[in-house]
């Protein structure tokens, strides 16, 4: 048992807190007792120090959690209208190929020119609520075909075009952010026969 008549060293004291009283007797191997009680602090040291690890690899990872469920509720965020952006690209497609398609008799007639502006007015308001939400239309004729961007679905033969150049757009191309939402459909120039 500790020896009460003796005084202690406060410091001490702590450090002798929760350690098994076996190893603390009375003192008469007061050698034995030492190597005991010193293997016990050494072991409660151990014990700690392993434990700070434990601590901070679980407050790593839970770093590590926090930040990744904060970028996939970003990306949710921010990709959450791919799949109406894609159904409302055929209404995109489908107004540009009837304002594409006004013949400019009709676009003169003093009859067709308020249905002409309207329209275009539609279009533009389109293309800037597509903007305003990060759709971007992908740029296309006269550049190299891009595999990431481009779908080739045929080859044009000619001679003012590099091959690979892309020389007609049959269909847009459109991102959302950084991803692709639409791969612009086009046709490519080759060499001539």
């Amino acid at each position: 048992m500790i020896d009460n008549d003796k005084p202690r060293d406060s410091a001490a004291e702590d450090e002798l807190k929760g350690v098994p009283e076996e190893f603390l007797d009375d003192g008469e191997a007061e050698g034995g007792a030492d190597d005991a009680l010193g293997e016990a602090l050494a072991a409660l040291r151990r014990d700690l120090e392993a434990a700070k690890q434990d601590v901070l690899y679980a407050q790593a990872e839970t770093q590590n959690v926090r930040r990744r469920l904060e970028r996939e509720k970003d990306e949710a965020r921010a990709y959450a209208a791919t799949g109406f952006a894609r159904d409302v690209l055929s209404v995109a497609d489908n107004l540009t190929r009837a304002v594409q398609a006004i013949p400019e008799s009709l676009r003169e007639d003093d009859k067709m020119k308020g249905l002409v502006i309207g329209l275009e007015a539609t279009q533009r308001e389109l293309e800037k609520v597509f903007a305003g939400h990060g759709i971007t239309r992908i740029a296309s004729i006269g550049l190299p075909l891009d595999p990431n961007q481009h779908q080739a679905m045929l080859e044009v033969p000619s001679a003012d075009h590099e091959p690979g150049t892309v020389v007609q757009e049959m269909q847009a191309g459109w991102m959302i952010k950084d991803r692709l939402l639409r791969a612009a459909m086009v046709a490519v120039a080759k060499k001539p026969d």
